[in-house]
């Protein structure tokens, strides 16, 4: 068992590795095209309704950070026979992979196959998450680098699949459809923001997943508000949903802990 627990922890140090090589080809630092200029614009912050303003891709040093922090911190010799990290290690090395992937894709590749890669990550970071879920760990060092980072990772995601999704759907619609943009945006953004409380439902009222889909709607409305493709109604929808996915699992997090003061004292 030792030998496949060093062979987990190097995995998961070449997985980032990876994907930070990734990200500087698939970013054009060397050479290449600029991201927002990738696929004739379609991913860019103007490419479609749900496109969040640029700003909000910040988060993504966030992320990148704490996967850093998580790979060197997994790599030490105590966390190595942890049962945790066993039950974690592979999929976020596969998250890491696919990280950088969807970056190769959109560089070199199509449209659709971005959506494909971004929605296989989506699907490997719920696995992942539900994954923190069901292995709970101890102490601030794991709910900071394991759940906290993962669930950024998954909440960030999800809203990226959904823009990037748009950004496709946007490519191949006829003219007419934008005629009914704003009530579709709408309608996509209500079911984001069904999504997002579900999250916070199943995951005992974990705030990472939320944070980080505020964050992103917050500069979808930004972006609607404030520049083109321009909405009122979809930019003022974005706020009120960036609100509620933040709002329910704080809301749920304080109820939580009300009710076990009040168990306690019992």
């Amino acid at each position: 068992m030792a030998a496949k627990d060093l062979t987990r922890q190097i995995v998961v140090i070449s997985a980032f590795c990876f994907m930070i090589i990734a990200a500087m080809v698939g970013s054009g630092l060397f050479g290449g095209t600029a991201v927002e200029d990738l696929q004739d614009g379609a991913l860019s912050s103007e490419g479609s309704y749900l496109a969040p303003a640029s700003t909000a891709f910040s988060i993504w040093s966030v992320i990148y950070v704490g996967l850093f922090a998580y790979t060197v911190w997994q790599a030490f010799p105590r966390q190595r026979e942890r049962s945790r990290q066993r039950a974690i290690g592979w999929l976020v090395a596969g998250t890491m992979v696919l990280n950088g992937l969807w970056l190769i894709t959109a560089q070199f590749l199509t449209l659709p196959l971005t959506v494909l890669s971004i929605v296989l990550l989506l699907a490997l970071l719920c696995v992942t998450f539900r994954t923190t879920i069901t292995n709970p760990g101890r102490g601030v060092v794991d709910a900071v680098l394991i759940d906290g980072v993962t669930g950024l990772h998954l909440g960030w995601v999800t809203l990226a699949t959904v823009a990037n999704t748009s950004a496709w759907l946007t490519t191949i619609a006829p003219a007419e459809a934008a005629d009914a943009a704003a009530l579709w945006g709408i309608a996509v953004l209500i079911v984001v923001g069904v999504i997002g409380v579900a999250i916070a439902w199943a995951s005992g009222w974990r705030v990472a997943p939320g944070l980080a889909m505020s964050w992103g709607l917050v500069w979808i409305g930004v972006g609607r508000l404030a520049s083109e493709p321009e909405s009122t109604p979809i930019g003022i929808t974005a706020l009120v949903v960036a609100a509620v996915v933040l709002l329910v699992p704080l809301a749920g997090t304080a109820l939580h802990r009300v009710a076990d003061v009040r168990n306690a004292e019992a």
